[in-house]
This record gives structure tokens, C-alpha cells and sequence, in this order.
């Protein structure tokens, strides 16, 4: 028996999620990156 009522994941959905995700994770490799520059001046 299947089920005929399943749905996938939309776009929208997958680009909330990812920005979700994303955007903070590269805001603190940059973060990251600004403060080791420190180090080495």
C-alpha cells in the first residue's frame, strides 16, 4: 500500500533553510578570519 498524498520539499523551503544555515556559518568563518588576521600583523 502506498500512499498517493506525499509532497517534496519546495524551493522556498529549501532556500530558507539553507540561508538559515548559511548565513550565520559564513558570518563567523569571517568573523573567524578578521580576528587570525590580527595574529599575524
Amino acid at each position: 500500500m502506498t500512499n498517493q498524498n506525499q509532497q517534496g520539499t519546495t524551493t522556498t523551503q529549501l532556500v530558507l533553510a539553507w540561508g538559515f544555515v548559511g548565513i550565520p556559518l559564513v558570518l563567523g568563518v569571517l568573523q573567524t578570519l578578521v580576528n587570525s588576521m590580527k595574529l599575524f600583523q
